[in-house]
């Protein structure tokens, strides 16, 4: 249960914890292990089968990719297909929702391209500066 501090502050400010922080809960349903490479994927493909967009996304196992795409269908961000034929045939698509995360990613990606050299630079001296790695 979250702390609440006594101020005169919002009451919106006054939580204390992962909840006082407004990017929390979206960097949560965005930014966990898979779902990122899968929303990119199925942003830069469109339409894709299980089996084409587990190609794409890597080494995800299907245990996982099937638990990431029932979550993101929950969250709205992706829809399921499913096509009643022989054999059976299942689409998954980035739903206009999770295509206006779109601008999000590209801002990441510059951001990367501008600094993720910083970063390595960074960890380098660090590492040499011989204090102990997380």
């Amino acid at each position: 249960m979250p702390r609440t501090i006594a101020t005169t502050a919002p009451a919106a400010n006054r939580t204390v914890g992962p909840e006082s922080c407004p990017i929390t809960p979206v960097v949560d349903l965005v930014f966990s292990r898979w779902t990122t490479p899968i929303l990119w994927k199925l942003n830069e493909y469109g339409r894709q089968r299980f089996v084409d967009l587990q190609k794409h996304v890597g080494t995800i196992t299907s245990k996982v990719l099937t638990q990431r795409l029932r979550q993101l269908e929950r969250d709205g961000l992706v829809t399921r297909t499913h096509y009643t034929e022989i054999p059976p045939r299942v689409e998954y698509e980035i739903t206009e929702l999770g295509k206006s995360l779109a601008p999000v990613f590209a801002t990441l990606v510059v951001w990367s391209g501008e600094h993720l050299d910083d970063v390595h630079d960074a960890r380098a001296h660090y590492d040499a500066s011989g204090r102990p790695r997380a």
